[in-house]
């Protein structure tokens, strides 16, 4: 089949792209300001980071380095669980969660060979989201010491809500794009599945390349209008040549 054949079929059944199109772009749409919850991101970092004290001057050790980064997997590990986020729920009563819906909200990251930690934090508004991750941060920081009997986490940066002033999961250029893009992808392929289903022939072309033979003669379709008008001339024919009868017998 050529391109040609295939953009045939398409703009045949051009009024289905058109109806899938629009139905998947208008459902993305209504889906998004309508039915879309807005889920807001904050975020802050914390450095782990010890200063080795030589002769009572604070200096910086590669293997302190060393060993502040092969920790942070750990803390990665602590800062998620139970004795950080129960603290976190119980000193921060108005955040609302508990130890573990926070878990559930919070996110810990960090690159490799450094010593920053990334923690973002998500809500329903760039306040709270700001509040949840500011909350857990410094209830780390102060609960190393406790934990670990070191201390070397600083908070690096916290979290502001005009930060996180746009919602996360709420973007309807993209998702009415995608949608856009999905909708003709599966109007396309639905026409060509009835074109595969459909076996029966409706052009001469069709009929000469099925049957390897030339068309000899082709019956029109007739409309409604011209067979009436047909009929009305039958009958006016057969009136007047009734009465030439009659007279000529007379």
């Amino acid at each position: 089949m050529e391109l040609k054949e295939y953009l045939h079929i398409l703009r045949k059944r051009i009024w289905i792209i058109v109806a899938f199109v629009a139905v998947a772009c208008i459902g993305a749409g209504v889906k998004n300001y309508f039915f879309t919850v807005p889920i807001y991101e904050a975020g802050a970092k914390l450095i782990v980071n010890q200063a080795y004290n030589a002769q009572g001057v604070p200096s910086l050790d590669i293997s302190t380095i060393q060993t502040n980064i092969k920790v942070i997997n750990s803390y990665m590990e602590i800062i998620k669980s139970s004795a950080i986020l129960d603290k976190v729920a119980s000193t921060y009563p108005d955040l609302g969660m508990t130890g573990n819906q926070l878990g559930q909200n919070i996110q810990v990251s960090t690159a490799n060979e450094s010593q920053v930690m990334s923690l973002t934090a998500t809500g329903l508004s760039s306040e709270k989201a700001a509040k949840t991750v500011n909350a857990v941060a410094k209830v780390f920081k102060s609960q190393i010491p406790v934990i670990m009997k070191v201390d070397n986490v600083t908070i690096l940066s916290e979290a502001k809500p005009t930060d996180s002033s746009n919602p996360i999961n709420v973007n309807p250029i993209i998702n009415i794009l995608i949608s856009f893009i999905v909708g003709l992808l599966l109007a396309v392929g639905f026409i060509f599945l009835l074109e595969y289903l459909d076996d029966t022939l409706k052009t001469e072309d069709e009929l000469e390349k099925e049957l390897n033979l030339p068309a000899l003669a082709v019956i029109s379709k007739i409309r409604k209008e011209e067979s009436r008008i047909s009929k009305q001339s039958s009958i006016s024919q057969k009136q007047v040549g009734d009465g030439q009868y009659v007279t000529i017998n007379q």
